[in-house]
């Protein structure tokens, strides 16, 4: 299949594809109906991403692999503003997976694996899914126990059960990096035509996490929301990430107009 190429733009030493959210539905969906291969896989750069991509060399090779990086966080687009290479907008992944429940049709169905999330999420997910959206089927749902990115055996099953009924669709939700880390581990092995890195989205899904309303991400606020819903969780990362990344940005654009 012939594919548009996409343009890149350096932010932090991500190479983040210059697309917007319409194109990345369509792009994605177009994987999604073509033929089981080797999969495809799409991540979601964040400012926590950012940081980790700095200190972490698997962490970017498992970018540096990657189909699809779109940019999830306003700071990134915003940098790469200042920077003089401006994304386009941002593409979120929680907006990404909805975007392609909508495009199937009855004579285009998809099929879904979530793996991710807490016991008992999945199943409300999937549950969820199958009320709104009639012609996406969920054909599994697995929630791994801690610790299973060590355990080849459980490694080898989660991939057992994911070839049992091969999805168009495999929903990553195991939080970063170890969603990026473990794509990447066993992107030969995975049978499915795309898998989205894709975070906290399958608790989205099962409406066990609320998204901010609208009026929040207009107004570039749902960073907040989320720290204010789960505090302890989220509070002390997004309390360093508001001194870290500032510095990156300042030292990005110092070495930007070094001579």
């Amino acid at each position: 299949m012939n594919e548009p190429a996409l343009s890149t733009v350096d932010v932090f030493g991500m190479q983040i594809h210059a697309i917007r959210e319409r194109e990345a539905h369509a792009l994605v969906d177009s994987w999604a109906s073509g033929p089981l291969g080797p999969v495809r896989y799409v991540v979601t750069p964040n400012v926590q991403h950012t940081m980790v991509f700095q200190e972490n060399a698997a962490f970017r090779e498992a970018y540096a692999s990657a189909s699809l990086v779109i940019a999830d966080g306003w700071p990134l687009v915003a940098s790469s503003h200042l920077f003089g290479m401006p994304l386009p907008e941002r593409v979120t992944g929680s907006d990404l997976l909805p975007g392609l429940f909508d495009l199937a049709r009855a004579d285009a169905p998809r099929t879904v694996f979530l793996l991710g999330a807490a016991p008992g999420i999945g199943e409300k997910a999937a549950e969820r899914i199958h009320a709104r959206w009639p012609n996406v089927r969920v054909t599994g749902t697995y929630s791994p126990p801690l610790g299973f990115e060590k355990n080849e055996a459980e490694n080898q099953r989660i991939l057992a059960r994911i070839a049992d009924a091969p999805p168009d669709i495999l929903v990553v939700g195991l939080g970063a990096p170890k969603q990026e880390l473990w794509t990447y581990r066993f992107r030969d092995e995975i049978r499915a035509k795309v898998a989205l890195c894709i975070g906290g989205t399958i608790d989205f899904m099962a409406g066990a996490t609320k998204r901010a309303p609208d009026w929040v991400r207009t107004a570039r606020l749902e960073w907040l929301h989320r720290a204010l819903s789960e505090p302890r969780r989220l509070g002390r990362r997004y309390a360093e990430h508001a001194v870290l990344f500032p510095m990156l940005v300042a030292r990005s654009l110092l070495k930007a107009k070094r001579p």
